[in-house]
């Protein structure tokens, strides 16, 4: 039979990050003994295929190190069987606990709700793709032991994916790079183990909008690179779109750069100067009785400042709607069950 945490219902449940944490796997009631040494959370999003193996190899990694530990899976509203695979899991295998939320709230969101259900002292993050060998956390692991508060994967090369996504990553890694004052490791993704220390700090973050790596770069302490080769897919194809991609880049941008605002007036002033100096020129003429250019330099004239001006605003939006997001004050996940665990 499948252990399970006494079921709630509506507000009793908990539908968000301050409810998650008075629930029994967050509270600060808990002390240092009862919690277990280590916690892999893997946010799963349609993962029916990839989820038995990474479970498989997980456990292997987990029985080698010795020591109490837990896996938390967090189902993101999957369409798939990928609920069914998970509660299956947590009925053979005690040290896993099953989450699904009430819909799919998007990876950044789904891996927030998993590290703050997960109980470690240590906290691997990891997806269930199995792209980022979990057989690392052995070397991690050592590493924390010599010091270090975040122990984070940076990728040598990628398997798997196209030539495109690639490139685009790494223009990805540098631009933000250049656009923030945080130093964001480049080449790295939320692959990373964690103390229960930078967790606490990284759970206290209201944001909505959320780019987990660059909020754990920003809690600084002493983050170590483990350099290593990324895998393809064991199954199942990419959750991440171009799209998606798009977005999830603006989030990071948005997040921690003010360079855009910045960038729009400057430009600004730059379209003002420009519109100015039209101005000037078609006056001079005027006066001079020139036979001026007429709808082409006027047209290219409006639609240049137009189109600056547009953009401007599109900027301004961007950072506007994510203030409103944030008003708001919803709850940033909400949990519909969790299966397995401490009973």
């Amino acid at each position: 039979m499948t252990g399970r945490l006494p079921h709630k219902t509506g507000e009793e449940r908990g539908t968000g990050l301050a409810a998650a944490k008075n629930n029994g796997y967050c509270s600060q009631a808990m002390t240092a003994t009862a919690r277990p040494a280590l916690s892999v959370v893997a946010p799963c999003y349609d993962e029916q295929d990839a989820l038995p193996e990474f479970v498989r190899r997980v456990g292997a990694v987990l029985d080698g190190l010795g020591g109490s530990s837990e896996i938390v899976l967090v189902d993101d509203g999957s369409r798939d069987r990928t609920w069914q695979v998970m509660t299956d899991a947590a009925a053979k295998d005690p040290r896993i606990v099953a989450v699904r939320l009430m819909r799919n709230h998007g990876h950044q969101l789904a891996l927030t709700a998993g590290l703050t259900v997960c109980r470690g002292e240590r906290i691997l993050i990891i997806d269930a793709d199995l792209q980022d060998p979990p057989e690392l956390l052995a070397d991690m692991m050592v590493l924390m032991d010599h010091g270090a508060d975040v122990v984070y994967g940076q990728r040598r090369q990628r398997e798997g994916d196209s030539l495109f996504k690639r490139a685009t990553a790494a223009a990805f890694y540098r631009l933000i790079g250049r656009l923030t004052e945080v130093q964001i490791p480049l080449d790295a993704g939320d692959f990373r183990l964690i103390t229960r220390r930078v967790l606490d700090l990284l759970i206290a973050m209201p944001e909505r909008h959320r780019f987990i790596r660059g909020m754990v770069a920003w809690i600084g302490g002493k983050q170590v690179p483990l350099v290593y080769d990324r895998q393809a897919r064991v199954a199942g194809e990419s959750k991440y779109p171009l799209a998606k991609m798009v977005r999830f880049a603006a989030d990071a941008i948005t997040a921690f750069s003010v360079v855009p605002l910045m960038a729009s007036m400057t430009i600004g002033w730059m379209m003002a100067a420009i519109g100015f100096a039209f101005f000037i020129y078609s006056i001079v003429g005027w006066l001079l009785g020139a036979n001026l250019p007429g709808w082409t330099s006027l047209m290219a004239a409006l639609g240049l400042l137009g189109g600056m001006q547009f953009l401007m605003l599109g900027i301004i939006g961007a950072y506007l709607g994510r203030l409103y997001d944030q008003s708001k004050g919803r709850p940033l996940f909400m949990i519909r069950d969790i299966v397995g665990g401490p009973k």
